[in-house]
């Protein structure tokens, strides 16, 4: 399905010349961090011969793929709460950093011509405000040739870790969406139309005139959508750059919460981007299979180390050093197999 991208299909499994290694690693899950770990798939697959196998089907997927073991690992961009992950026996920790960003199709408005503040943009995901010409946008883009046009709703359909990071900002900045809608993984919603991944929210917003929606910004890049400027907590109108996610992330005491969960949404700082997000991996703490989980984390300890220039490079922020040192010593403590070995010990 043309939705559900899996990184084998892109050739970086050589599955079509020889059999699938028993050290290719499998994972599942968010479509926000898709575009990064499909680039560093391909250059650890050429560096090292390792192929992964990555389903891009959502958080909530993600999470009951590595609940019920099907996979090597699972990937989400809601963070799992301390009872949860002791009680499914998981590890998890976050891998990059990056800008959820409202996109748009308007006739004659270019990328980063509009502006949005949090409670205009609840009101739209409340059906609150119907049409692009409403004097609450008016107001935000006074020079801007706002159209009469009826705003079409695109939102996620599955379980989705950007819709919570979404949900929870939009919980954050409006009193109206904090109580009638919350914040979850799915959520009941107002208005629109639901898609499936990053990829189909993209894909239904660049076909309908008149849509917003909300996307993962390398998704906005790789398929040259609209997206439009914020107003910040302090407000402040910025853009999605590398500087505004690090600046919102500036802050972030990663040890203060279980699983280093994090959420970066609304953060104070006059160049902060208000919807940032972490991504997560969750891995068994005692996997059933000892050898992949060992080859997931030599990836991820590859990626920390020598994947930052390709996260730079789609605008993702990676994760500061202290952090991924801090990671790698958990692994060492935590993850072992069965007789009670670790299964990657530090270098350092």
């Amino acid at each position: 399905m043309k939705h559900l991208r899996t990184l084998a299909v892109a050739g970086f499994l050589a599955a079509t010349v020889l059999p699938a290694a028993a050290m290719d690693i499998s994972g599942a899950g968010a479509t926000f961090p898709y575009p990064i770990y499909a680039k560093w798939a391909e250059a650890y697959k050429k560096e090292t011969g390792v192929g992964l196998n990555y389903q891009s089907i959502g958080s909530g997927g993600g999470i009951k793929q590595i609940e019920a073991r099907t996979v090597t690992f699972g990937a989400t961009d809601a963070p799992l709460k301390g009872d949860d992950l002791d009680k499914n026996g998981l590890a998890q920790f976050p891998m990059v950093m990056g800008a959820i960003v409202p996109v748009v199709n308007l006739a004659g408005i270019k990328a980063g011509d509009l502006v949005i503040d949090g409670p205009t943009l609840a009101k739209i995901f409340m059906g609150d405000i119907k049409t692009w010409d409403d004097p609450a946008l008016k107001k935000l883009n006074p020079s801007a040739k706002l159209p009469s046009q009826a705003i079409a709703v695109v939102h996620r359909s599955d379980g989705s870790g950007t819709t919570f990071n979404f949900a929870y900002y939009l919980a954050q900045v409006s009193p109206d969406w904090s109580s009638k809608v919350g914040f979850n993984t799915s959520v009941e919603w107002p208005v629109g139309i639901g898609a499936k991944g990053n990829e189909g929210v993209s894909q239904n917003v660049s076909q309908t005139n008149g849509a917003i929606g909300y996307v993962e910004y390398a998704y906005a890049l790789q398929n040259k959508m609209t997206y439009t400027k914020m107003m910040n907590k302090d407000a402040k109108t910025v853009s999605p750059t590398s500087e505004a996610i690090q600046a919102a992330a500036a802050n972030a005491d990663w040890s203060s919460v279980p699983g280093y969960g994090v959420i970066l949404a609304n953060q104070p700082g006059a160049g902060s981007w208000p919807m940032t997000a972490a991504t997560f991996i969750l891995i068994p703490k005692q996997p059933q299979d000892p050898a992949a989980a060992a080859e997931a984390l030599k990836f991820f300890a590859w990626a920390y180390a020598k994947g930052a220039k390709m996260a730079e490079d789609l605008v993702y922020v990676p994760m500061p050093q202290k952090v991924a040192t801090d990671v790698e010593a958990m692994w060492s403590k935590d993850i072992k197999d069965s007789s009670g070995k670790p299964l990657h010990v530090t270098s350092k």
